[in-house]
């Protein structure tokens, strides 16, 4: 049965397609991987054919368990759907990207109140996605964060131009910082899957 790693939340525009994307590229040489995009504007579906990672539509999620893969990104729509619920629990690990601001903040309670109804708040990652340099933001969400109990990741990923063109080059391209961001992300995902 593959590990299933969910990429949610409920803010459109914090880049989840795009972390999904990349955390799967990331291991596609090395692990069997693929991606199911529940997202019904199928922004991931869409680029398949350009995609070495195979990337399923939404009615693949009822054979997820019998799919050949060693993991499984899901990708979800910028809004609550009706599934996220049983896709908590059903996840190894859930990733909810956000960016710092006062609507990413408010946003983000709703979907902490679902991990933590399925009791998958230990196997939850907070990401601070398109991290703008020099500023103090980072800081203060994260504070502002703590009162949830769920993990935040060490690794940052910043506002770079490489993760916008990484869905038509199939990847970031190697040793550049925006890879070393994914990589060191990826791995922290990984390490919460027991």
């Amino acid at each position: 049965m593959p590990k299933i790693i969910l990429i949610t939340h409920q803010k459109g525009g914090v880049g989840k397609s795009t972390l999904a994307f990349n955390m799967a590229s990331i291991l596609k040489d090395s692990v069997n991987t693929a991606i199911i995009d529940l997202d019904l504007q199928g922004s991931l579906y869409k680029s398949r054919n350009s995609s070495s990672v195979p990337i399923y539509p939404p009615n693949k999620l009822e054979d997820i368990n019998n799919m050949d893969y060693d993991f499984i990104f899901i990708d979800t729509p910028p809004y609550l759907i009706s599934d996220l619920p049983m896709l908590c629990r059903i996840a190894n690990v859930i990733v909810i990207p956000t960016k710092t601001g006062l609507y990413d903040l408010l946003a983000i309670e709703d979907t902490i109140e679902i991990v933590k109804s399925a009791k998958k708040e230990k196997d939850t990652l907070i990401v601070f996605n398109m991290v703008k340099p020099n500023t103090t933001l980072t800081n203060e969400m994260n504070e502002a964060l703590e009162r949830f109990n769920v993990s935040v990741s060490n690794t940052f990923i910043s506002d770079l131009v490489a993760f916008t063109r990484s869905a038509i080059n199939d990847g970031i391209e190697e040793n550049t910082k925006a890879q070393n961001q994914i990589i060191e992300l990826t791995k922290e995902v990984l390490s919460k899957i027991s």
